[in-house]
């Protein structure tokens, strides 16, 4: 068994794939969370309630703005987690854990495809907590 100092790169382990996965999610997740939000924006009678009906009674304006810019900070978030960088892994946890409250809030407007992304969102936050660390830039 060789010890390593503390400055000493680590290998990176078979584990980096989940990272490269959960920013692919992180990046989808986005890519839906701006369709969403497009639709919202422009077609307010596509889905299956009226703003009245939803967990926060706001109308399919706001919910479209809402959806369309945390759509693209998760996009751009992804790229960063891409690139190891450690803002990016906070930020990745933090925005799948608000994509899914904010999902949970849009559930009865599109309960199918809601419930598909906060299961994406719980993926990505495991993959980004428990294996995030391995493509820091310190890892060859």
């Amino acid at each position: 068994m060789t010890s390593r100092s503390p400055t000493t790169p680590t290998r990176a382990t078979a584990w980096t794939g989940w990272i490269l996965f959960a920013s692919v999610m992180l990046a989808m997740v986005g890519i839906f969370a701006i369709t969403m939000g497009l639709v919202a924006l422009f077609r307010e009678n596509y889905f299956a309630v009226g703003p009245a009906g939803l967990l926060v009674e706001v109308n399919y304006t706001t919910w479209g703005w809402v959806h369309l810019v945390l759509g693209v900070v998760q996009v751009a978030t992804a790229l960063g987690l891409l690139a190891g960088k450690t803002w990016a892994r906070a930020a990745g946890i933090t925005l799948a854990a608000l994509n899914a409250l904010v999902n949970m809030a849009f559930l009865a407007a599109f309960p199918l495809w809601a419930t598909l992304v906060i299961a994406f969102d719980i993926i990505t936050i495991y993959a980004i907590a428990v294996h995030g660390g391995e493509v820091s830039p310190e890892y060859d």
